[in-house]
Order: C-alpha cells, then structure tokens, then sequence
C-alpha cells in the first residue's frame, strides 16, 4: 500500500502482527523512527492501541498523526486471543516470563470436568491482576515492585468474558481461544483455571488474534511493513 509523509501525518491506523519477544514499545520505536527516515522529517506521533506482552504474538494496532486521538476508542474494545495453558505447575509471572514454582498433580482433571470448568469463567467476574503487570501502585510498576522481591496487595477489577473455549486437549497442554473485554489479563485466566481444577497452570503461549473488528489476518509483519514504506 502506497502511504505518503502526509498520510502518516493525517493519521493511519496500522495493524501490525506483533513478533515473539518485541515489546510493543519497541514496535512503536520501530515504525515511528522508519517513518521519520524514510520521509525525512523530525517528528511523528505513534501510538499503539493496547499492549501485548513480549511473550506473545498477534495483533497490535498503531496509531499516527491526528489519528492517536482514536487510541482509547480501540483500547476499549473486545479482544480475541487464541493460547496454550500448561496444567500441573504454576510460575509467579504466571508464563514463561519466570521460572515454576510450584508443580501440581493433573491426573484427576478430565476433558469434561476442564469443559465445565472453562463455562464457568464467562460473564462477568473480579479479576486479580498478576504482580508481573505494568499496572502502577504507588507511582511504580508492579513488575518493578516484584523483581525487586517487594510484596503487594493487588486489587480485584471487573472483567467480562463473553467465550472461552477449549479447542484441543493435550496433557498438560489446554489450547484455548477466549473472547474478553478490555482489563483482562489472559495470564491471570490461565493461574485461575489451573486453580479451579485443583491444580495449578501458567500460560505458555498466547496470539491476540483480534481487536474489536479489526483482524490479525489482516495485518502486517515488522518486515513486510517496512519494505512497502520504501516503496511508498
């Protein structure tokens, strides 16, 4: 797609499919300085429109220009993700991001007790975001508070989940999608779920494969983006 200095300026809405291990500031880094080169210009605005966790993949929308006053309007929008949830161990991250803690028994879960737990998690419920979260207490980051060993009180908050579905078993590995609402934190889902069958469970892979209307099947990758701007 031909985008033009004054295009990006007017504003854009970017989809970008969000590689393993970028942070999503690091993309927004990323394309804002790749504008800036390719146009020769000082300054540009670049937003993104709802984090992702390094550790996973999938949909990031950016913002440019005017359009970064759209940013809250998308952020409030309904997510879809597709993931993996290991049962029988948990991790204080409650992913990858740290190393298990804790291992738990998994050979009194059956498929049909996890179906009938899984029902039980939608509509809407008081969540307790992990203490690995940029949520800030205290002017800080929760995330600073515990790699630095320090611990706190996290409050619940609403969340609504319209679907979560198991759409294949394979022990310890649950693959999940999940249909939720702004707030959610997919890795806290993951400890919950582990916890309601008993056990214990962390998240170890997760793809944001939509945002509202909007579709990962519809985006570009890092690479891809960066060559159609040097065609512009």
């Amino acid at each position: 797609m031909m985008r033009t200095e004054n295009d990006f300026k007017t504003g854009q809405v970017l989809l970008i499919d969000k590689p393993l291990t970028w942070t999503s500031f690091q993309v927004v880094n990323k394309l804002r300085w790749e504008i800036r080169q390719r146009f020769s210009i000082k300054k540009i605005k670049v937003g993104h429109a709802g984090t992702l966790d390094p550790l996973a993949t999938g949909l990031l929308i950016l913002c440019t220009g005017k359009f970064t006053k759209k940013i809250a309007e998308y952020q409030a929008q309904s997510k879809e993700y597709t993931g993996v949830i290991t049962l029988g161990a948990t991790t204080p991250s409650y992913d990858l991001e740290t190393e298990i803690d804790q291992t738990y028994p998994i050979d009194h879960i059956s498929e049909e007790v996890m179906r009938e737990m899984a029902r039980k998690f939608v509509g809407e419920q008081d969540q307790k975001p992990p203490i690995f979260s940029a949520l800030k207490k205290d002017g800080k980051r929760l995330y600073e508070l515990a790699r630095a060993g320090e611990t706190t009180e996290i409050s619940t908050r609403k969340i609504q989940i319209d679907a979560f579905e198991i759409t294949k078993i394979s022990m310890p590995d649950v693959h999940f999608r999940v249909l939720c609402s702004k707030g959610t934190y997919i890795r806290s889902l993951a400890y919950d779920f582990g916890k309601s069958l008993n056990s214990g469970g962390h998240l170890t892979a997760l793809r944001r494969t939509k945002i509202g209307n909007f579709s990962v099947d519809n985006s570009e990758g890092i690479e891809e983006f960066i060559k159609s701007l040097k065609e512009s």
